[in-house]
């Protein structure tokens, strides 16, 4: 992509490797990679206003409202790393989401990643990941060097609950029924751009640069 401002946004079911692209990619462009996730992580362990009120909701057991989210959004895009954009991963989810986030820092590119559910479930069932320092592992793809084992602080690799076949497919449902509208809301925009995301993570990442050009 050309040097500029780059607000990204990528899209796509749980294990399409949106992560594994956005790290590179934000690298590459020099822009914060983002999740929600990360930023609520973030401002509870920091204790900061909006932090300390998404913690009272999770205390209870309760969603943090998309209300809250986005003004802890909004926060994190003000800060200065974020001047040149941004790379936000899995968010939104939603159409009311998106259109908020058209509000606060509307995106100019957002990248669906399309892959086949039977694909997804085989690449899900083989990733591990490390419960200290969550470097994520495919055991047919990117296995660790010593099997069982992270390659950066020799702690037991763990499969999450969530990566199991028929947790996969009830993510898969809940994704189709939630996040795929938005292909739509996007499309209308002229602002979607679809890559396929099976095979491996180089090629994968040469059909998204292909994209962004």
């Amino acid at each position: 992509m050309d040097a500029g401002v780059h607000r990204i946004v990528f899209l796509g079911p749980p294990g399409a490797g949106k992560g594994t692209q956005a790290g590179a990619l934000a690298k590459e462009l020099g822009i914060p990679h983002l999740s929600t996730g990360d930023i609520l992580r973030a401002a509870v362990a920091a204790g900061t206003l909006l932090g300390r009120e998404a913690r009272g909701f999770m205390d209870a057991g309760r969603l943090v409202p998309d209300a809250l989210v986005l003004k802890m959004l909004a926060e994190r895009l003000a800060a200065p790393d974020a001047r040149s954009g941004y790379l936000l991963d899995g968010f939104p989810r939603t159409i009311p989401q998106a259109e908020a986030l058209e509000e606060v820092a509307p995106s100019e590119i957002v990248v669906s990643f399309e892959i086949p559910s039977h694909v997804l479930v085989a690449r899900l069932s083989q990733r591990r990941i490390c419960p200290k320092c969550s470097t994520v592992y495919n055991l047919e793809t990117q296995p660790p060097r010593v099997a069982g084992r992270c390659d950066r602080d020799d702690m037991e690799l763990i499969q999450r609950p969530d990566d199991r076949p028929e947790a996969v497919a009830v993510r898969l449902k809940v994704y189709t029924e939630q996040t795929a509208p938005l292909l739509d809301f996007y499309r209308r925009r002229g602002r979607l751009r679809p890559i396929d995301a099976a095979g491996t993570p180089a090629e994968v990442a040469a059909r998204l640069h292909a994209a962004l050009r």
